[in-house]
């Protein structure tokens, strides 16, 4: 224990040294936990709408006012033909054109339904489909008050019997706002790119500056060595952990429904892995530049296979099994159902076993890679 104290003193002042790094992982972190949400705002509002109004009736401005004032749409053009419509799809101006045609107010109120075209830009996919949900949703609602469709909902409900009508609640997002969904993630996200890009440069750098082989040759053990380099990183990434609950907390409104403790004792285990994982490379890499490239190749793959852009269960089978191999998966979820849902220890135990099997398989293997000799 006593040449672990003179490592982590040695640690600590070289970390205390390096003012630069020491903000970045500490500012750094903070500014963009406070900005990336807001960026990425996953609400899709003011979609660019274009409408072709071939019959100028009464209906037909009812519907384009009560899409204007969805929330959701805004109305950039309102164009003679579909052709010039088009131009404002062409060159980017406009997400969607709806085009309404003559005698569109006619059809209904004689024949009770009318055909409307609508045109997407699906060059953003994700954007394309949630606008032309967004907008057969806010037609529905208006055929649906329509005072025709009315008489004869009336009229149906009169003659049928089995009329169902659906209430629905959203649970541990009652408002389904993003912030909830995302911001834990974001904060996730965060501490895995300093946790793991920090501890990938550290071996590297005693091995560039000459100072490992010093090392080497004194009785310190190589579980020693490694404990030394991963205690002080821990300790940051902590309290690195507990500056964003706060942020979040000030910033988004975002309090832990479930037990504070439990978040606390999972965000350890999930440090000791992402930074037994930081380690490992550092053991294999011979400079700081071969570290930052190998570290980035792997956390990238970590992020974009979460679930915090797109869900798991959305993933093709093979992506899905590879998930499961990334402690960030599994961190993100038990960050989500501690903080969101308020579970219990019971209800993340499947979720922390995995993570716990991710932070001795990593640190071992740290270990045993790591080549001493004296």
């Amino acid at each position: 224990m006593r040449n672990l104290r003179f490592l982590l003193q040695k640690e600590f002042r070289q970390i205390f040294r390096d003012k630069i790094i020491l903000a970045m992982m500490l500012g750094v972190p903070i500014i963009q936990l406070i900005i990336i949400p807001w960026a990425m705002n996953l609400n899709i509002k003011n979609i660019n709408l274009s409408v072709v109004d071939n019959d100028h009736s009464t209906y037909s401005q009812q519907l384009i006012t009560e899409i204007g004032s969805s929330g959701y749409f805004r109305i950039i053009s309102a164009d003679q033909s579909y052709r010039q419509a088009l131009e404002h799809i062409e060159n980017g101006s406009s997400d969607l054109i709806m085009e309404l045609p003559d005698g569109f107010e006619r059809n209904l109120i004689k024949e009770g339904r009318q055909t409307i075209g609508i045109s997407v830009d699906a060059i953003n996919g994700s954007r394309a489909s949630i606008g032309r949900a967004y907008l057969g949703s806010v037609i529905n609602d208006f055929n649906a008050n329509l005072k025709i469709n009315q008489v004869n909902l009336a009229d149906t409900l009169t003659k049928t019997q089995g009329f169902i009508e659906i209430t629905y609640s959203n649970w541990f997002n009652p408002h389904a706002e993003y912030k909830y969904f995302f911001v834990p993630g974001v904060l996730v996200l965060l501490l895995t790119m300093i946790g793991g890009f920090m501890t990938a440069l550290n071996i590297v750098r005693e091995k560039e500056v000459g100072t490992i082989e010093q090392i080497n040759v004194t009785p310190i053990k190589k579980w020693e060595f490694i404990l030394g380099k991963l205690i002080p990183f821990w300790i940051i990434g902590m309290i690195l952990f507990s500056i964003g609950l706060c942020v979040i907390w000030g910033v988004y409104g975002i309090t832990s429904t479930g037990s504070l403790p439990l978040l606390y004792v999972v965000a350890g285990i999930y440090m000791i892995a992402l930074l037994g994982f930081g380690l490992l490379i550092s053991t294999y890499c011979d400079n700081q530049i071969q570290a930052m490239f190998v570290a980035f190749f792997f956390i990238l793959i970590f992020i974009l296979m979460s679930g915090l852009f797109t869900s798991v269960q959305s993933m093709p089978p093979w992506a899905q099994y590879i998930s499961e191999f990334t402690p960030v998966e599994h961190f993100i979820k038990i960050v989500r159902m501690i903080v969101l849902k308020g579970s219990g220890f019971y209800d993340v135990l499947t979720e922390l076993g995995y993570i716990s099997i991710f932070a001795i398989v990593l640190n071992g293997w740290a270990i045993w890679n790591y080549k001493k000799t004296s």
